[in-house]
């Protein structure tokens, strides 16, 4: 410590919808670490050349060509002024290649950041340099042409448990702040990630939710990761998926695993090349954990690993983003045949259109209740009609009502969930008497003169819709 200049830099602000967004962020950060270092602009140790540069880059005059070299310039100027070659600590190194990717300006970003690491080429200025990012370092594409790296990755062994909390790091954290009774709360919220021989917590997480504690004896596990994140790699994935894919996807979110090739030498632009990818990148980006050996009934091929949701802080993320998914993909679906059953009392076409529809979903609740009230807000939520889930009625709770104002028609709902393919039936004509017996239709009969009740039973992705007859009022 204090025996070596050391700059440290984060591009975890980079970002923008298109690339000159991106780059004046950039330059903002650039901006932010020279400014860190105003003393190097008055000292004759340091060459003209290089004070020139890091004026322009504080003052927002810098040329592209300048901002591409103020990293290099910084070592040098630094090394020029302490006598002693340099530390350089690189944090979030692929965030802008992976922000540039989601929103399509991959390779004028990346042209930009080559430039930026040509600091790590032959520079005599620079001792050493630790960078951190989510893909391994590939030297194909921001590193072009930098040598002598040494990779840790999520596989490797040197450095395991650096990569988060070990167990024995949370027990004694948990001891120190008298928190030990939330011990198995915060193992299954934040525990679950391999690697290589250790299972660590996401340190983050754990120390986010004591701070609540400290706050709030009562306070329930939360979903810190996702606040700091916009998940936008998941939803990237989930817009891809084919029928592959969602049966993947509902095979993780019911806590199961599934066998891939996983490639750890990715570049952001061969994300959506393969599926494989796909994977590779959740699983190097935190979303997805290695199953270890021990755990699986059966040895895998040469080359494949076996993957899992690591903890129910990433399956409520992955949750959160299919149900955001579906309400803006259903809002594109056509569905006006669905609608046009369901005020014309055709139970018959609201199941066949309904069953078209489930086939299209991914399941996220391992087929409970609440995915099926989700799915079907999702339908008719955003279509011009007022939507009420759980509404309660003089003798209890419908499920679903749905409201055409306009036309004065009001449709009910009761749905089961049916434990068998042969039991939709029965549950079908258990929802209508529910209806009838708890007379959820009846506070309706002033203001509407159509009151449409239907009894749906669902199992898995199918679903079953009869009617109970339809009451009209005249004028």
């Amino acid at each position: 410590m204090n025996q070596y200049p050391t700059i440290f830099i984060s591009f975890k602000r980079v970002d923008g919808l298109n690339f000159t967004d991106a780059y004046d962020m950039l330059c903002s950060v650039m901006a932010e670490l020279c400014a860190g270092h105003q003393y190097l602009l008055n000292s004759d140790k340091v060459a003209v050349y290089d004070r020139r540069i890091l004026a322009r880059i504080m003052n927002a005059e810098a040329t592209q060509t300048e901002v591409k070299n103020s990293l290099l310039s910084l070592t040098r100027a630094m090394q020029a002024y302490y006598g002693r070659q340099v530390i350089l600590l690189i944090d979030e190194y692929d965030v802008p290649a992976a922000k540039a990717n989601s929103h399509g300006y991959y390779n004028e970003m990346l042209d930009v950041m080559k430039g930026i690491m040509q600091a790590l080429k032959d520079n005599e200025a620079l001792c050493f340099a630790v960078i951190t990012g989510c893909l391994k370092i590939a030297k194909e594409s921001i590193f072009t042409g930098t040598n002598n790296f040494v990779s840790d990755t999520i596989t490797g062994s040197r450095l395991d448990e650096y990569f988060g909390f070990t167990r024995k790091d949370v027990e004694r954290i948990l001891k120190d702040a008298g928190a030990e009774e939330h011990a198995d709360s915060i193992k299954a919220w934040y525990d679950g990630y391999h690697f290589g021989d250790f299972d660590v917590y996401c340190p983050w997480d754990v120390m986010n939710y004591l701070r609540d504690l400290q706050r709030n004896p009562d306070a329930e596990p939360a979903s810190y990761w996702r606040n700091t994140s916009d998940n936008a790699i998941i939803r990237s994935f989930i817009d891809y998926a084919g029928s592959s894919i969602t049966k993947k996807l509902e095979i993780l979110l019911s806590g199961g695993y599934i066998t891939q090739c996983v490639d750890e030498n990715l570049t952001y632009d061969y994300m959506h090349s393969s599926e494989d990818n796909l994977w590779s990148i959740l699983y190097l980006t935190g979303y997805l954990t290695r199953v270890r050996d021990v755990e699986l009934a059966v040895p895998l091929p040469d080359g494949m690993s076996a993957l899992k949701i690591p903890n129910a802080e990433i399956k409520e993320i992955f949750e959160t983003t299919v149900m955001k998914w579906f309400d803006d993909s259903a809002k594109t679906w056509n569905r006006k045949a669905l609608f046009h059953a369901v005020w014309q009392q055709d139970s018959e076409g609201i199941t066949q259109e309904m069953n078209k529809l489930l086939r299209r979903t991914i399941s996220y609740h391992d087929y409970r209740e609440d995915f099926y009230h989700a799915f079907l807000a999702g339908i008719f939520t955003g279509a011009g009609y007022m939507v009420e889930s759980n509404r309660e009625h003089g003798e209890g709770r419908s499920d679903f009502v749905v409201y055409d104002s306009v036309n004065g028609r009001v449709a009910v709902f009761e749905v089961k969930y049916s434990r068998t393919l042969e039991a939709m039936n029965g549950d079908c004509e258990d929802a209508l008497q529910q209806i009838d017996d708890r007379m959820y239709a009846s506070e309706y009969e002033d203001d509407y003169d159509h009151i449409l009740c239907y009894g749906i039973s669902f199992f898995r992705k199918r679903c079953l819709v009869k009617k109970k007859q339809a009451e009209v009022r005249q004028a």
